[in-house]
């Protein structure tokens, strides 16, 4: 890794993430323990994978991280529960690919926090981006309403809104390392599921199923995601994100066939379609400022 350029360690890293997290539906819904077992082992056991990790890492150095974080450290680990407990209410209340396009819209959702919470001001090509998608999401709502999924969509909103707001925080407190707050934020996840779960019994394949997912579709990209914009611009991660939007689907259709409705396909390329070229134009901005 030291012989990379920023430029390639953050796209490494993004990368990585992404093919890690794709399968992350596909093992939601082959697992067979209910919901609040879910959210509990997809808190306690990253919590403990990467805990163990940052200790071994940075020893005692790592509370002083996690002290220093302050005001954004806290902000970060409420989002950062709020998200990992609402992405798994949606998943179970509504099609897979109507979670996954509703995340897709955290680049432009922060956007929006940026302008209102950082002063950083949109330029048209965004405001034009954060109005298409908009209708985008109320054309899938309209199709939600009518199937009965509402709910599990607009849990896939908030998962979205979390997402931007934890992204914003990242960049409010840029010079902060913020994994050790993300580290909390998993427990903070396990703790709020005791209060709801009725056994954490693991039965069949769900012994080999969930701490499969936990460690390889929770634990490791959700480090490599919090490390990979302190090397490459957030419009560069957002682009690779847009592949699990795209294969996280195609794997639930593949294994259990979950088939998304027309208008969520449509609604969901028009999203993609559209945040791709924003990042893309972004991208090329940036370059072209630092040339």
């Amino acid at each position: 890794m030291n012989n990379l350029t920023d430029q390639q360690k953050g796209s490494l890293m993004a990368f990585v993430a992404v093919m890690f997290i794709t399968p992350d539906s596909l093992f939601i819904r082959l697992s067979n323990v209910d919901t609040w077992g879910l959210v509990f082992y997809r808190g306690i056991i990253p919590f403990v994978t990467v805990f163990v990790g940052m200790l071994f890492i940075y020893k005692s150095f790592f509370f002083k991280l996690l002290y220093g974080n302050s005001i954004y450290g806290v902000a970060y680990i409420i989002t950062f529960s709020i998200t990992n407990i609402t992405f798994v209410l949606s998943i179970q209340n509504t099609n897979v690919a109507n979670t996954l396009v509703m995340i897709a819209l955290a680049p432009m959702l922060s956007a929006i926090f940026g302008a209102i919470f950082l002063k950083e001001k949109p330029d048209r090509n965004t405001l034009v981006a954060i109005a298409i998608t908009f209708l985008s999401v109320l054309y899938i709502f309209y199709d939600s309403v009518k199937l009965g999924n509402i709910f599990g969509d607009i849990l896939g909103f908030i998962t979205a809104c979390g997402l931007a707001a934890g992204a914003t925080i990242i960049r409010a407190g840029k010079s902060l390392n913020l994994v050790p707050s993300a580290v909390v934020g998993k427990l903070v996840v396990a703790l709020v599921a005791l209060f709801f779960i009725d056994t954490y019994e693991l039965k069949n394949n769900d012994i080999y199923i969930i701490p499969a997912m936990c460690i390889l579709c929770v634990a490791i990209p959700f480090v490599l995601v919090t490390l990979a914009p302190r090397y490459i611009t957030g419009a560069e991660v957002n682009l690779f994100f847009l592949m699990e939007t795209v294969l996280g689907p195609i794997w639930v259709w593949m294994v259990v066939k979950e088939q998304p409705s027309m208008e969520t396909i449509q609604g969901g390329v028009v999203i993609i379609l559209t945040i791709a070229i924003h990042s893309f134009l972004a991208i090329k901005k940036t370059q072209t400022k630092t040339t």
